[in-house]
């Protein structure tokens, strides 16, 4: 248990084929559920592939990481140049970079970047996923397109049996990560409204809820998210769940 604070020795895994996870995966990419994502997600892919010569993934996109993970991270949806390209979550832009870096600063993740889908990134402890699995226009995906995708986290969150924490990035991240919670463990969690560092704790046996900024550079490069305040919050959140962090 994570109470005990003693890092695991098994390997960490990605979700690639087996088990329930791996069958909600397969069903993820088939999904083609909200008629304006399809479109948007296909069209990027084509112009991409287009101007660089290169396959770019135009589908939607499953989470990853530990099987056995302790801490669930929630963001928006895929980035137009980042998992819309290259089919991994927070994978191949500025964002995935700044997030796997603060990951890799607490021991959760192999290497301090996320480029591609083979280029070797292990996650420790950890699972990554998203409230929407397509590319929305503008980063606004509407409420209908919400309500399709979150059966999809809470069967994550069911199929992760050891969750302690969910870390929600940004206000939209944690409103559809409450929600989910709430069926997922059948118990309601307080209508707090978003803040970084904000934590919502319905009761002893399921999982916190936290907040954080996204890591956007919209976000990083004004300064409203530096990497302490992250690498801080990341520490916080391992500690309250009572897991290992480097000193």
């Amino acid at each position: 248990m994570p109470g005990e604070g003693v890092p695991r020795p098994t390997a960490t895994l990605d979700i690639e084929g087996e088990g329930a996870l791996g069958a909600l995966r397969r069903r993820i990419e088939r999904c083609r559920r909200c008629p304006r994502l399809v479109r948007y997600r296909e069209t990027l892919a084509r112009q991409g592939e287009a101007r660089t010569g290169e396959p770019h993934w135009g589908r939607p996109v499953a989470g990853f990481g530990d099987v056995e993970a302790y801490l669930v991270v929630v963001g928006l949806a895929p980035a137009a140049r980042g998992a819309n390209r290259t089919g991994r979550i927070f994978t191949g832009d500025r964002s995935a970079t700044f997030l796997m870096r603060g990951l890799h600063s607490v021991g959760l993740a192999s290497q301090p970047d996320s480029v591609s889908r083979t280029d070797g990134l292990r996650l420790r402890d950890v699972y990554i996923t998203a409230a929407v699995r397509c590319v929305p226009p503008g980063n606004r995906p509407d409420p209908g397109e919400a309500r399709n995708c979150r059966p999809y986290l809470v069967e994550e969150f069911r199929s992760l049996r050891h969750v302690r924490a969910v870390l929600a990035l940004g206000g939209f991240a944690w409103d559809q990560s409450r929600r989910a919670l709430e069926v997922a463990f059948e118990i309601p969690y307080p209508r707090s409204p978003f803040r970084h560092g904000g934590r919502v704790a319905p009761g002893p046996a399921v999982p916190v809820l936290w907040g954080s900024y996204h890591p956007s550079p919209r976000n990083t490069q004004t300064g409203l998210f530096t990497f302490d305040m992250f690498h801080q919050l990341l520490r916080r959140i391992l500690k309250d769940a009572s897991l290992p962090a480097p000193p």
